[in-house]
């Protein structure tokens, strides 16, 4: 929905800030209405949530963060701009934790207010504030039938109750972060938030300024102090995705968090104390990086306490039907078409095919199927289904359709990347990547010779 379509609301009794604001929010395309009180909000919210709320913590009848508490005890979830002039850091964080998405001191700054208005506004479903159970955090049902899936997911029921740290494992597109949601959705944990970070598309330089927050004047351009992810899941679940990519030196203050349960802010002194639950998960060989030193044994050990490996698509192939039916009822739900049936010939097809890119390859085949066909054109094309990529189990080194292993070429896979992710993390340098990999200099140079890299 357009950004015209949202309705953003200012509940200020300060008639000049409420004024300014609702200047600022009409100025840049946006709907707005303005309270004076809390009740007047939440008797219109009541009724029909917006998109997003700009609610001052002093309020003449309730304050902002007793307005909080009441959205979220009837299940409606908004995301909320508080705004105070006061800069009560005890206020915010408790505002943060229960799901504030900013906290602004006055003056406010325009384009500060506008950047988290926009942000909540582009996360808003369809543009409006939404009701549901925070317990319903799984934004699509996990489906399968086959013993692989069914194995994944008695591990699910299993950790779930406990606060243990779980790694899940898996190629992409596999769905490991619906698993690290079914796990929140189904803990002691679930009437809390659980933040999701992606640590492969944070820049290293800016990663632990997001997971640990940062004080004002900690590094140029620190205006205000920031409140990282670990604080904002407080009491919830912290999904650290990618975490085979995480830098080096924030692995070692991750690991005191594994170990300590605390933390700082950069450019701070004080410890935080990190009542967190950490799902962490990667596509990456852990094992492999550990013998590359990029990433740390003993942090390894840390996040593999209860691990679930995920299934690729190909490993379970019997439920390719299911969960093509499932993203057909998805996509006619979403757009309001009818979805033309796969023909026999087409759903053998689909059967043989190694699905590289699991899950999401699919979801994204079924979408385009639906979008040709419903326009009259005849929807299969053989390019599809991707030459280059058709036996990935030879590649990684796992069995192929007919239950054989190439012994030779698995292991001289595994020596390739494991000699590729050494060079690339010493940034060439030959000796040093010998080093690493418990070779001598000459034996590494054989084996680049072998696999075809250059030798000098």
């Amino acid at each position: 929905m357009s950004d015209a379509a949202a309705v953003v609301h200012v509940v200020d009794d300060d008639v000049s800030v409420r004024e300014s604001v609702q200047g600022l929010v009409s100025s840049a395309g946006l709907r707005v209405e303005a309270f004076t009180t809390a009740r007047q909000f939440l008797d219109k919210c009541r009724d029909e949530a917006p998109a997003c709320v700009v609610l001052d913590v002093n309020l003449p009848d309730l304050s902002g963060l007793e307005v909080q508490d009441e959205l979220a005890a009837c299940g409606i979830h908004v995301p909320i701009v508080f705004i105070t002039g006061q800069g009560e850091i005890r206020a915010s964080v408790r505002a943060m934790k229960s799901g504030a998405l900013e906290f602004l001191t006055k003056p406010l700054h325009g384009e500060e207010l506008l950047a988290a208005i926009r942000q909540a506004t582009a996360g808003s479903s369809h543009g409006t504030g939404r009701r549901r159970r925070a317990h319903a955090a799984v934004s699509d049902p996990l489906i399968g039938e086959t013993p692989a899936f069914k194995s994944v997911m008695d591990r699910v029921a299993m950790v779930a109750p406990t606060d243990s740290t779980v790694l899940v494992l898996g190629e992409t597109g596999t769905g490991k972060e619906r698993i690290a949601h079914a796990i929140h959705a189904r803990s002691r944990r679930s009437s809390r938030r659980i933040v999701s970070v992606n640590c492969a598309a944070i820049q290293p330089s800016l990663i632990a300024s997001e997971l640990f927050g940062h004080e004002r004047g900690a590094f140029t351009g620190a205006l205000h102090q920031r409140l990282g992810r670990f604080e904002l899941a407080e009491g919830g679940t912290i999904f650290l995705d990618e975490i085979g990519d995480l830098p080096a030196e924030t692995q070692i203050a991750l690991l005191r968090v594994l170990q300590e349960r605390e933390f700082e802010r950069v450019g701070g002194n004080q410890p935080i104390r990190a009542d967190v639950r950490i799902i962490a998960a990667t596509h990456r060989d852990l094992s492999a990086c550990i013998a590359a030193g990029t990433f740390r044994k003993d942090l390894f050990y840390r996040l593999n306490v209860f691990p679930i490996h995920l299934p690729p698509l190909r490993e379970r192939r019997s439920d390719i039907p299911l969960v093509v039916k499932h993203f057909c009822r998805e996509y006619a739900k979403r757009t309001g078409r009818q979805v033309r049936r796969f023909d026999e010939k087409t759903l053998q097809r689909m059967n043989a095919y190694a699905w590289p890119g699991n899950v999401r390859e699919l979801q994204n085949f079924v979408e385009r199927w639906a979008i040709l066909s419903a326009n009259g054109v005849d929807p299969l094309d053989e390019t599809w289904f991707a030459s280059a990529t058709s036996q990935p189990e030879a590649d990684s080194g796992e069995q192929a359709p007919d239950g054989t292993v190439d012994f030779r070429h698995y292991v001289a896979s595994i020596e390739r990347n494991l000699i590729g992710r050494a060079m690339a993390a010493v940034g060439g340098n030959q000796a040093e990547a010998a080093r690493r990999l418990g070779l001598s200099r000459g034996a590494l140079l054989d084996r680049l010779r072998k696999y075809g890299a250059p030798a000098a």
